[in-house]
């Protein structure tokens, strides 16, 4: 806190001065790109949880595999590890 009271003069000269440069501001793309990200998770979750489910209930990796557009050998080398737990 005392280095900001101490440098107050300065903080307020930079920040009177500042000139917005291309990218120092958020954009409408920024904030969709990001709301993009967390669907993308919420949705590897959901698969990841459906999948599990699926094994649960005596679906085969070649039947998951056909599900998720993949072959059953890929499907079982993605989730096998991440259902185990």
């Amino acid at each position: 806190m005392q280095e900001i009271l101490d440098r107050a003069d300065e903080y307020a000269e930079r920040f009177e001065g500042y000139e917005p440069r291309p990218g120092d501001l958020r954009t409408a793309d920024d904030d969709r790109i990001g709301k993009l990200v967390r669907m993308r998770a919420e949705l590897d979750r959901s698969i990841l949880q459906a999948v599990r489910d699926a094994r649960d209930d005596g679906s085969s990796w070649s039947t998951i595999g056909r599900q998720l557009g993949t072959s059953g050998e890929a499907a079982r080398q993605r989730y096998a590890h991440l259902i185990a737990s």
